[in-house]
This record gives C-alpha cells, structure tokens and sequence, in this order.
C-alpha cells in the first residue's frame, strides 16, 4: 500500500490534536498570551497594513488565490483525475474524503471559535478567521501529493526536491494570509495542527477500509493500493 502501518501514528495524532485543542482553547478565551504572541508575529510577518500594492503585495495576492479553499478543489480534482486514469483508484477517493472532510471540520471549529478576522483583512475575505480555510486546504492537498503521488517518483533526488517544494508552499499560503490581514497568525498554525491531526486519523480509515473498497465495489475491482 502506498499508505503504510505506523504505530506512531496516533501519537502523532495525540500530540497534533492536544496543541490543537490547547491553540483553541486559547483562542475562545481571547487570551492575553495569545494575542501579544500574534502581534508579535503580525508585526515581524506583515509590514504592508495599508495593503500598498508593491512587488510582494501582489506576489501574496497570487499565493493567496493558488491555495484557497476553491483552489484547493481543483488541484485534488486534478491530482484524482490522474489518479483514476492510473488505476490508483482507492487512493484518489480517499484524496477527495480527505480534503472534503478537512474542508468541513474547518468550518465547524470557525462555528465554535467565532473569532472575528483582523481589521486590515480584505473586504473579500468573509467568516471567521479561526482556523485559516487556506491553510487547511493546501495542507490537505499537499499531504495527498506527499503520500500518493510523490511516492511513485523512482528518482530519489526528485522526490525529496518534490517534499520540500510542498512544504514551501503550505509555509508561503500561511505566510501570504498573514500578510494580507486575513488571519492572525496562529489562525494558520491551528490549521495546520487540525489538518495534520485529521491527517492520521484519515491515513488510519484508508488502512481499515481500502482493501474491503476494492473488493465490493466493481469500479475500483483493478485499483492499485
């Protein structure tokens, strides 16, 4: 299987969800710690509250767009496409329960949290700002390409170029929101705790259940695992 046992898995998952919950908490209490510390990052992270449209402006504007929530429906469109057509049928249905369901823990938590956006935010960023719907997302589709697709490169010096350009782009997408006053700082960091958490638990239901998928269902019968 491309996805394999770990038993650490649900440490990870553990630990990813307790910082989560901890990040949370900290965010539904309006806590003081947690807002100087957002400040702070705000402060080192976006110089640009009057969003100028220089250089970098624009340059955070087009990150923005490449890994938003509706973005991030046509990369995983994109990558099960290619997916299914190479017979990794089980893996790209669980590429879209993956994305899907992060995308709608992400709003139940934005529900729960009712954290109100910076003031600088853009008028077109609308909702909650706790947990950042970018970061979740690009995470998510990033994750997929990590554990799917970038496994089935045969070059070794490719895949780990692949990694850490994923990486790079979950990092600038965090960075790029800040910049743009669309979220606190820590908005992106209880994103990516919520996404990688969701992650195991996603990686541990794929492990349970892909083989029973393709042994019931016709269409999936000659998917590869």
């Amino acid at each position: 299987m491309l996805i394999g046992q770990d038993p650490n898995r649900w440490k990870r998952f553990m630990v990813s969800f307790v910082l989560f919950l901890i990040v949370a908490g900290m965010v539904m209490s309006n806590s003081m710690i947690l807002q100087v510390l957002d400040s702070v990052f705000q402060a080192l992270l976006a110089p640009n509250p009057n969003h100028t449209p220089n250089a970098t402006y624009h340059i955070m504007v087009v990150v923005s767009f490449l890994g938003s929530p509706k973005m991030a429906l046509v990369w995983m469109l994109i990558i099960t496409f290619f997916l299914w057509g190479f017979k990794y049928k089980v893996p790209a249905l669980w590429a879209w329960l993956t994305l899907i369901v992060g995308d709608l823990l992400d709003e139940i938590v934005k529900y729960l949290a009712k954290r109100d956006r910076p003031l600088q935010h853009p008028t077109g960023d609308h909702g909650y700002s706790f947990p950042s719907g970018h970061v979740m997302g690009t995470f998510l589709v990033a994750a997929v390409l990590f554990l799917i697709v970038v496994p089935l490169i045969k070059n070794a010096a490719v895949r780990v170029v692949c990694q850490l350009l994923l990486i790079m782009a979950v990092f600038l997408v965090a960075v790029s929101r800040i910049y743009l006053y669309a979220h606190y700082p820590f908005d992106t960091v209880g994103a990516m705790l919520l996404a990688y958490a969701w992650l195991q638990i996603s990686e541990t239901l794929y492990l349970t259940f892909a083989n029973d998928i393709k042994r019931r269902w016709r269409k999936t019968a000659n998917s590869k695992l």
